[in-house]
């Protein structure tokens, strides 16, 4: 058996447990099935948003005729050098991660899939391992709903939708979170006739205000509260059928269909029915306030927890792991601190903290400044006909509840507000602050100034 002071299974975020201890003398083991790097250099954020870029500057020259700003022609992509740059960027900065941990002494990466055998012992099928600290980070995967005819047909998830073999002409996208919304964004200001279809509302679980500003501007149509019935492949196009909310049975086809319906977390061929290792009835693997699963000694963070879903979540969760065990050693839980979120879209969508909806749920008084963009220098120069920053602030303490941003550059426009909640900023100090005149941060200091007008109100 080969023993280590740490194994790492999984080189996503993972990694925040692979280098910064072997700079300390720890022996350290990573293992990875697919390519290292994770979902998130792979086959998630860094690759979509190279594709998403570009087509945002396409939409933006589409949008210059209103200044009046004219292109003697009209702009196109070459969508085919785009994701080829996608692709050959990606698989650049994974390859280079063995390459760094082999330059290194104290690590060992096994590009191979390893399982518990008990509680504290991997095998791979040939060799077995153990280490005073197991650090289990798989991530998710996609979660393919049962459809009927669906398994039969080659549908997309957002792996094929990131690398495709070619552009389509027509795309049919079945959810509308994140992924969806993303990605058909980008293909729609490419040219290709993007339809959505989605069994809820778009975007389920955003603000209330923020779901009615997105849906009147989508970037593209999407068919809410839709039941699909089967899926066919016929004559190299996509036939799904479904009914909709009013009851009509209706048929949509397109050249390829992304399933972008959720995920699941990559736990059940981990062996872990061979430990005490406990997870929720949807595979999340549990653990307590320091990260520790039900075996002691054996951690897990990241997506496969099921806490957040986000690789600036799980990199915090990482860095508290190792100053947690081997750096200031604290026996304190894991505080997190206002965890926020953006949707890369059109328009951009970004929130942190609670929705208007929860504090209505949770019986929490609170004052609402709503500020559309266009109510601003910033907004009358770019002639903004949509977007609005939305805070939500505690009646009791006058600090931020939540905030709600939908517009250009929401992404970046939330951060003073993300700073001023781990600071612990009220009402005051987001209004007794000087803000540069015209920035676009004029939006944010104007909603406040709504609170402002509400809480005089009384």
């Amino acid at each position: 058996m080969k023993e280590y002071d740490i194994i790492v299974i999984g080189a996503g975020a993972g990694t925040k447990l692979v280098t910064p201890p072997s700079k300390i003398g720890k022996r350290v083991a990573v293992f990875e099935k697919e390519s290292p790097g994770g979902t998130c250099l792979n086959r998630g954020c860094i690759p979509s948003k190279m594709v998403i870029y570009p087509s945002e500057l396409i939409r933006m020259a589409k949008d210059t005729e209103k200044f009046p700003v004219f292109f003697k022609e009209k702009p196109e992509a070459d969508v085919d050098k785009i994701f080829q740059r996608v692709n050959d960027t990606v698989k650049q900065d994974s390859d280079s991660i063995p390459v760094a941990y082999e330059k290194n002494p104290n690590i060992d990466f096994y590009q191979k899939q390893v399982r518990f055998i008990d509680n504290r012992i991997l095998s791979d099928g040939t060799e077995t391992y153990t280490a005073k600290h197991i650090f289990i980070v798989t991530g998710t995967r996609p979660h393919i709903p049962e459809i009927p005819g669906l398994k039969d047909t080659p549908y997309w998830t957002s792996r094929e939708a990131l690398s495709p073999n070619s552009f389509p002409k027509s795309l049919l996208i079945v959810g509308a979170g994140f992924i969806s919304l993303e990605l058909g964004a980008a293909y729609a200001a490419y040219g290709c006739q993007v339809t959505g279809l989605t069994r809820t509302d778009v975007l389920r679980s955003a603000d209330g205000d923020i779901k009615k500003e997105l849906n009147k501007h989508l970037p593209f149509p999407i068919e809410s509260h839709y039941q699909i019935q089967k899926v066919q492949f016929e004559d190299g196009l996509f036939v799904v059928t479904g009914i909709t909310k009013d009851g009509q049975t209706t048929i949509n086809k397109a050249e390829r269909l992304l399933m972008a319906t959720g995920i699941r977390p990559n736990t059940d061929d981990l062996g872990l029915e061979n430990t005490k290792i406990k997870t929720s009835d949807s595979g999340y693997i549990q653990v307590n306030e320091t990260l520790e699963t039900t075996e002691p000694g054996i951690y897990a963070f990241g997506d496969v927890i099921g806490r957040y879903f986000f690789r600036h979540s799980a990199n915090f969760e990482g860095e508290y792991l190792f100053e947690h065990l081997y750096g200031n050693q604290t026996n304190l839980p894991i505080q997190y601190p206002p965890m926020p979120e953006a949707v890369f879209t059109h328009p951009q969508i970004a929130s942190v903290g609670f929705t208007e909806e929860e504090l209505i749920q949770k019986k929490v008084p609170y004052y609402k400044g709503i500020n559309p963009y266009s109510s601003s220098a910033t907004g009358m120069a770019r002639m903004s006909d949509s977007g609005f920053v939305k805070v939500l602030v505690s009646k009791e303490t006058e600090q931020v509840l939540g905030a709600h941003i939908i517009g250009d550059e929401a992404s970046n426009l939330i951060h003073q507000i993300i700073l001023g909640m781990y600071l612990k900023a009220k009402l005051d100090d987001y209004l007794g602050m000087i803000y540069i005149h015209p920035a676009i941060s004029e939006i944010t200091r104007n909603a406040f100034r709504k609170v402002r007008e509400e809480k005089l109100k009384g």
